[in-house]
């Protein structure tokens, strides 16, 4: 068998055919796969190799459109034009960016679960007036050797420099830090939330504000400097209230064991509260200890939830110990779980298996982690109620979901 021609540096002419997972796109040359940059279905485009895996795939950028989509639009950002990372579907039409989205999301469901769903990607409130912008109330900016403060370069760690950050809200344009020189700094990190409160770190020394307070599901929520808290402007309310929702449909005990794992401050532990009474027992369950101090904090008006500080996986494992020795062997529980965006994984999965909840309502920030962890779900005796997914990151591949699966 001939080795494959290598095509590093070479410019093809490819056929888009479809979106793929983390916001590139498939097209076929000579047999072999190949991922392409910015570009969409349907599209003909001159595209230049920057990455040659030989027999397995190929990756390039789009250099020219030969045939456009009829999504395609002008960029909204004119430092994309120079390679800025992070509105890489800039160049689609916002409605079709969720149509996308919801392709990747039914993919993955399909191959890695075996679940036949096409969801909706669901806007938030306001995101099509505005176009899709100024949702942001996170921005990081690195620096480079001369103090200019930008996003990097797709694929590098060069620096471009921006004079507007349009997926920023007001309040971060109007601070301007990205237009000052930033010489001797390597990282500045800016936080603003919906009380009015403006923060942001220098290498992670804090300047502004010293807390945030932002008003979600209800409740107030205070958060420590560098402390987590969802990006999107309206994705809290949102989010809290797909918990909450799928919640009410299966049904909530509030004396059994309920969990929030991976909890961060306490978002949705107050939310649960808030929905079904202030005498709900939930343990909300956090590794960090910042974000730990945060939700005592914010959750201490509420007796019967406790914050613990204590990685996922170390907590269940006392929890599957206890529940074994008491023989238990299902509950009336209801289980959230926010994993970061690599999932909760085979272990903790398994341990929540051990529990056997009701319910279990899985947050996720990716489609292919999320899909993988629901296959050992459903294996293990749970169907999956209801999926709901949001677009909470426009003009990127981001996707948010928010799963309800119930014991059978």
């Amino acid at each position: 068998m001939n080795k494959p021609v290598n095509w590093l540096g070479k410019e093809l002419t490819l056929e888009i055919e479809k979106v793929a997972h983390g916001g590139i796109f498939v097209a076929r040359h000579e047999g072999r796969v190949v991922f392409v940059s910015h570009t969409l279905p349907g599209e003909t485009v001159k595209a230049r190799v920057f990455e040659d895996k030989g027999g397995s795939f190929a990756r390039a950028e789009t250099t020219e459109v030969l045939k456009a989509s009829e999504h395609r639009v002008k960029h909204f950002w004119k430092a994309a034009a120079n390679g800025a990372g992070g509105a890489e579907f800039g160049h689609i039409d916002l409605a079709y960016q969720r149509e996308l989205k919801a392709d990747v999301l039914e993919e993955a469901l399909s191959r890695m679960a075996g679940i036949d769903l096409r969801p909706l990607v669901e806007a938030a409130p306001g995101d099509d007036a505005a176009k899709g912008l100024g949702y942001r109330t996170r921005v990081q900016l690195h620096v480079d050797e001369w103090g200019t403060a930008g996003p990097y370069r797709e694929r590098t760690h060069q620096v471009v420099e921006t004079k507007d950050l349009p997926l920023a809200i007001e309040d971060i344009r109007e601070l301007g830090l990205h237009l000052k020189n930033w010489s001797g700094v390597s990282k500045i990190e800016i936080a603003a939330s919906n009380t009015g409160n403006l923060q942001y770190s220098v290498d992670k020394k804090i300047k502004g504000d010293e807390r945030l307070v932002e008003r979600a599901a209800g409740r107030t929520f205070r958060i420590s400097g560098g402390g987590f808290w969802q990006v999107h402007r309206q994705a809290p309310d949102l989010l809290a209230g797909a918990v909450t929702g799928a919640i009410a449909k299966v049904g909530f005990d509030k004396a059994a064991d309920n969990l929030d794992l991976y909890g961060g401050v306490g978002l949705f532990a107050g939310a649960i509260a808030a929905k079904f009474g202030n005498d709900s027992r939930i343990t909300t369950v956090e590794a960090f200890r910042q974000a730990t101090d945060d939700a005592v904090l914010n959750l201490s008006d509420l007796s019967h939830v406790k914050a613990v500080c204590a990685p996922t996986e170390r907590f269940l494992a006392e929890r599957v110990s206890a529940a074994a020795k008491a023989g238990i062997a299902s509950s009336e529980a209801t289980i959230v779980l926010d994993p970061p965006r690599a999932g909760a994984g085979a272990k903790v999965v398994g341990q929540v298996l051990a529990l056997q909840p009701k319910h279990i309502v899985y947050v996720a920030c990716d489609p292919v982690a999320l899909a993988r962890d629901l296959k050992p779900l459903i294996a293990g005796g749970y169907e999956l109620a209801s999926l709901r997914a949001f677009d909470l990151f426009p003009h990127t591949h981001h996707v948010e979901a928010v799963a309800s699966l119930v014991r059978k």
